[in-house]
């Protein structure tokens, strides 16, 4: 198997493709040559720089592709659409850039309520000053989280020590959080000091003019999550006019598509501002746990495992369809499942998944233990005609009406 590995990745991934045998290249491909040899590769994995579209995807499928991988929590540069219709599972990575993204937000609420910044830039221009960069402490303010997936769950958790009030707004609640859940996100903006954005979000924004002016005067905005989340003109116009006291930014509508890129947002020309390129995931730690999680999500494919997968379900159950179980011994050999699938079929019965592992020690006439989740319910004459394979030593659906042997 070969993966593509366009964005690069840490020492610690590559060791586990290796223990695979899987060959992994990390030469970077711009998008034409990217179309191009695409069809060449098994895997595609990428980070936030490389943009799959659909015309990657349907090159990809003319030739070997199976899966892509996104290493990180996010997964809007990928068309998972395109992938889906075509049968491409993506998998990604969402537990490596935990913490890195939500010690990233603490640094931003520091960095703009103490204008640390603005302190360094003057310092570094031989200039004293401090009257202007007189601050505000963190500590017994209430922060807002939108958002309180694993990044708001870890930013609240790491604010314990400022002595924060955190409430919160997310549809789905833990109840084992420290989080006091809001009913609105329009309660977060009232109550808030710092209103920190860790939504994945749909590409619209969530924080806009009106959501703005329900903030206090004083308050803070801090965007860790994407850059679609928040109305950049809304911000501009708030923050010059004084509406809240500042913002903090990692992430933006539009980004350089390159190192080294120009940005041109105009964000950057206010004063009460602090603004960092998107580096949320940017740590030596974050960097190892997401490529060995990617790595070890691409391996654990090949072994039908869908943990980490996004179009499609981890588990049968959480398809949502009613499946029954027969449980089946019979022996390992070549054609056993087209037997078994054969009789299934004759009876009008599909096949959602066949789990199989072998059982006893391994003798020359070894038996696995199989378990068939079915959509139809396997009625005593179907089990009947299971156990007069010559291969079948048993068959029984726990639950069910069984046949009297």
């Amino acid at each position: 198997m070969r993966v593509l590995l366009n964005d690069g990745m840490d020492e610690e991934g590559l060791e586990v493709f290796k223990a695979a045998g899987i060959e992994a290249d990390t030469r970077k491909r711009d998008i034409g040559k990217l179309v191009d040899e695409i069809g060449g590769f098994d895997g595609l994995v990428v980070r936030s720089a490389t943009k799959v579209t659909r015309d990657v995807i349907e090159a990809g499928v003319k030739g070997n592709l199976i899966i892509i991988g996104r290493a990180g929590v996010g997964y809007d540069n990928v068309d998972v659409s395109a992938a889906s219709e075509y049968g491409i599972v993506v998998k990604y990575a969402p537990h490596g850039n935990t913490n890195a993204t939500a010690e990233l937000a603490i640094a931003l609420m520091l960095s703009v309520s103490r204008n640390t910044p603005q302190a360094h830039s003057s310092l570094v221009n031989g200039i004293w000053r401090k009257k202007e960069f007189q601050g505000r402490e963190l500590s017994h303010k209430t922060l807002g989280i939108i958002g309180c997936g694993r990044v708001g769950q870890r930013l609240s958790q790491l604010v314990i020590g400022f002595d924060m009030e955190v409430i919160g707004y997310d549809p789905v609640k833990d109840p084992d959080s420290r989080i006091n859940y809001t009913g609105s996100i329009d309660d977060v903006l009232g109550r808030a000091d710092y209103v920190s954005i860790h939504a994945a979000g749909n590409g619209r924004p969530i924080i806009g003019e009106r959501e703005i002016n329900m903030m206090k005067p004083g308050a803070y905005l801090i965007n860790a999550s994407r850059g679609q989340n928040i109305d950049e003109k809304a911000l501009y116009d708030a923050l010059s006019e004084g509406k809240i006291a500042g913002a903090a930014l990692d992430v933006y509508s539009e980004e350089p598509a390159k190192e080294g890129g120009g940005f041109a947002n105009k964000l950057r020309e206010l004063p009460n501002v602090v603004m960092t390129p998107h580096l949320g995931a940017s740590t030596d730690e974050a960097q190892r746990k997401t490529s060995r999680e990617m790595a070890d999500a691409i391996v654990a494919y090949l072994r039908g495992d869908y943990g980490n997968a996004i179009n499609v379900g981890e588990t049968v159950q959480e398809e949502k369809r009613p499946t029954y179980p027969i449980v089946m011994h019979h022996l390992d050999v070549p054609g056993a499942f087209q037997q078994i699938s054969a009789v299934l079929a004759g009876n009008g019965i599909n096949i959602r998944e066949n789990p199989s592992r072998r059982i006893g020690n391994g003798s020359a006439d070894s038996y696995v233990t199989t378990v068939y989740l079915v959509h139809q319910i396997p009625e005593p004459h179907v089990l009947k005609a299971l156990e007069a394979l010559p291969i079948v030593r048993r068959a029984r659906s726990p639950g069910m009406a069984n046949y009297s042997p």
